[in-house]
């Protein structure tokens, strides 16, 4: 996006934080990140006074198939059911962005949603995605834009960008509206 960036974790129990809908689990997820973020750099006195307006960016990303919010898979079972479902099928992607003015405290927040549609994803597929690892790094346990299963997406009915997990086009809106 033509921006330098410094990467922070939160390092939150995002578990400890549950909500019925999608959207609002993305948002308050993003609002726990950029709250524990904010105090990170508030006790590291990271902030120098005379630098220029610093905006905080936190997001959160979940599937939902059938109707069920699916976070990262916590297990190897968990991401082989989660991927054979999607097999032949589709889901969902709810993400959500939050930007932080950290000089006014101003806060700009959204969700953005996509379809993904998928081919059938062979058994061997899978086998190779879950011994890969990424699988559990990912809400919904799979990476779109990796070279094992990008040949078995059909279609993206929506942003790219919001099914990998930051949608550029809100993240820009919310930019210009934190400044």
């Amino acid at each position: 996006m033509g921006y330098e960036f410094t990467i922070m974790t939160a390092d939150i129990d995002e578990k400890s934080i549950r909500k019925e809908k999608p959207e609002d689990l993305v948002m308050a997820l993003a609002e726990a990140k950029a709250d524990a973020i904010v105090q990170k750099l508030l006790t590291g006195s990271n902030l120098e006074k005379d630098a220029p307006t610093t905006l905080l960016i936190t997001a959160d990303t979940v599937v939902v198939y059938q109707g069920i919010i699916r976070e990262k898979p916590t297990s190897e079972k968990e991401a082989r059911e989660f991927i054979k479902g999607y097999s032949g099928s589709h889901a969902g992607v709810v993400g959500s962005v939050m930007v932080t003015n950290l000089i006014t405290g101003k806060r700009s927040s959204g969700w953005d949603s996509a379809e993904v549609y998928f081919h059938e994803i062979p058994d061997e597929v899978i086998d190779n995605l879950i011994d890969d690892g990424v699988t559990f790094n990912v809400a919904g346990g799979l990476m779109l834009e990796h070279p094992l299963t990008l040949p078995f997406v059909d279609a993206v009915v929506g942003s790219t960008d919001t099914v990998m997990g930051l949608s550029k086009d809100l993240t820009e809106k919310l930019l210009l509206e934190a400044l």
